[in-house]
């Protein structure tokens, strides 16, 4: 296992045009997605989470098995499990979420399972931070790899779970202070900071301890952050977006695993990576992201198809110059 990832396990019931109250159900959960998504780009993934033992546990489980994400440290419960449902509109989507009382809301290992010593990136974040016992024992986790994994954090702040969001800001900023990599959404950067200029938040960030911040921004490209160095902008391939559900998990996800490609196995060296290589990194996240929204649900593509895609990208250009 090279890469963990902790936090929320659910099923996705995306609205469905068969009739209003139509949806059809996909295995989701940010944490989730971007595991599968690491597994499928050729990463060692393991996922800690809890798991219901009712009919949607049973499909989750099966559905990491198949993708190859090491499920060894997934803990079973009689609780049911999360749902989440996905109403699709012109700009974003709208989520309702069932999560009390839920398997992966009540995960609460003791001890606190121990990585493997080969494991170098720790991703947590997503609304498995709103909920208790959950919460306290991710962050547990987190601290107790705090400099020895690359810690990423992705809030994936979803406001209608959050009653208090002056609060929510003040916890998230403890949060921030753990993380190594800080991946955010503008959309995300926005609620957290009203108002506030992107490269403002990623300011902060950094002065919290975080080696480099990467804000994606949909089919306008991402941007990276780092100090003492300019801000480093990508643009995403234009593809035909069939659904943009788990987007942003893959993009996260390629990061990391473009990250290790590029010998990045210790938090201090996402500092010293150069430009090319960030650029790199961040184009290879970009193409994963925009083929995963090509295809209905979270659906990430395949190391072999980035590969391609990356490829065919390159071709292109280089057929298009005088």
């Amino acid at each position: 296992m090279r890469i963990a990832l902790t936090g929320e396990a659910l099923i996705d019931f995306t609205a469905s045009e068969a009739g209003t109250l139509a949806f059809l159900g996909h295995e989701g959960g940010s944490p989730l997605n971007t595991a599968v998504a690491c597994a499928r780009l050729g990463q060692p993934t393991g996922f800690l989470t809890q798991l219901s033992t009712d009919l949607f546990g049973e499909r989750l489980m099966r559905f990491l098995e198949r993708n190859g994400v090491d499920t060894s440290f997934i803990l079973r419960s009689n609780a049911p499990s999360t749902l989440a449902f996905v109403e699709r509109t012109p700009q974003t989507n709208r989520y309702a979420f069932y999560t009390r009382g839920s398997a992966d809301a009540t995960w609460a290992p003791e001890p606190l399972p121990q990585l493997p010593a080969e494991c170098r990136f720790l991703h947590f974040g997503s609304i498995s931070l709103l909920q208790e016992p959950a919460a306290t024992r991710i962050a547990e986790l987190v601290t107790a790899n705090a400099g020895r994994c690359v810690i990423v954090f992705d809030p994936n702040v979803r406001p209608s779970l959050i009653p208090d969001m002056a609060a929510y800001r003040e916890r998230v900023t403890g949060w921030l202070a753990m993380a190594d990599l800080v991946k955010l959404s503008d959309e995300d950067a926005e609620l957290l900071a009203p108002g506030q200029p992107v490269d403002a938040l990623a300011a902060e960030c950094l002065q919290a301890g975080a080696h480099a911040v990467v804000v994606t921004r949909g089919g306008a490209g991402a941007t990276l952050w780092r100090t003492g160095h300019a801000p480093l902008a990508v643009a995403v391939p234009q593809v035909k977006v069939v659904d943009t559900i788990g987007a942003g998990d893959t993009f996260t996800a390629g990061l990391s695993v473009a990250l290790l490609a590029h010998g990045i196995e210790h938090p201090a060296q996402l500092g010293t990576l150069g430009d090319d290589a960030w650029r790199e990194v961040m184009r290879f996240a970009a193409t994963a992201a925009a083929l995963n929204c090509t295809r209905e649900g979270a659906d990430p593509p395949t190391l072999d198809a980035v590969h391609a895609a990356l490829a065919q990208e390159d071709n292109e250009a280089v057929a298009s110059r005088p």
